[in-house]
């Protein structure tokens, strides 16, 4: 067998993202043949030890992945485990018979659509920033923002010293005391709507994202979960490989 990234093998035995490995092989928890690995490392599936916080790293024999979207309720941080004892996502899907991780993020405090699964290619796709996944946020606001603010919300911005991309930014409801902003993100970096709501002086009731390229959260409910159909993954990649195109 020839050799491959240690990223890529950790990520293809389901165990974590490839950007995580790679965080994971920098911390220094990762062994290649008892051996502290190095990142770019390569290693021959099947002949070289893997090791992760001293667990073995093993290929699973040939199965079917899965694949979850979730309704995250607010309060529940999206990792597979929390130092500081908080609820996590997965602790919504125990019994599955598999380990599942979230792909990509969303705050202790939003809410809404969020995919789980044991695929770490399928997630390094779907959170790399190349691929610019669509996805889509209602944000509830505290009062009315006006055409400046929704100008500011719609133009590039310097986010943690990174200059993203222009946001479609809508909105489609409102009243006297509160609007409904609909944003659509290709890139989603680290609390990326609540800094530019910050950032344009609108306050944040609420925040749920309602659509993850080509699957939407429809009338899920909070906790609700649900299986991805083998459709709905090939649409999601192919969204994927054509720049978030759907």
């Amino acid at each position: 067998m020839k050799e491959i990234r240690l990223q890529k093998y950790i990520s293809d035995c389901g165990v974590m993202s490839r950007r995580s490995a790679e965080k994971a092989i920098v911390d220094g928890r990762i062994l290649v043949n008892g051996s502290t690995a190095q990142l770019g490392q390569k290693i021959v599936p099947g002949t070289d030890k893997v090791e992760l916080d001293s667990e073995p790293v093993i290929m699973p024999e040939a199965r079917d992945h899965t694949y979850l979207m979730i309704y995250k309720p607010s309060g529940y941080v999206t990792t597979a485990h929390d130092e500081r004892g908080r609820r996590c996502v997965t602790d919504l899907v125990r019994g599955t018979g598999t380990r599942l991780y979230p792909v990509g993020r969303l705050d202790m405090l939003s809410e809404g659509l969020l995919l789980l699964t044991d695929d770490g290619d399928f997630t390094y796709r779907m959170t790399h920033p190349k691929h610019h996944v669509p996805k889509v946020y209602h944000v509830c606001t505290y009062g009315n923002p006006d055409a400046g603010q929704m100008k500011i919300l719609n133009s590039r911005m310097l986010i943690d010293g990174y200059r993203i991309e222009p946001v479609t930014s809508r909105i489609i409801d409102s009243d006297e005391n509160s609007s409904l902003i609909e944003m659509t993100l290709h890139e989603g970096r680290n609390r990326q709507i609540r800094k530019m709501c910050q950032t344009a002086g609108i306050k944040i009731r609420s925040l749920k994202r309602v659509s993850f390229g080509s699957l939407e959260l429809g009338d899920m409910k909070p906790g609700e979960i649900r299986h991805v159909s083998p459709e709905d993954i090939e649409s999601l990649i192919k969204s994927a490989e054509n720049g978030g195109l759907k």
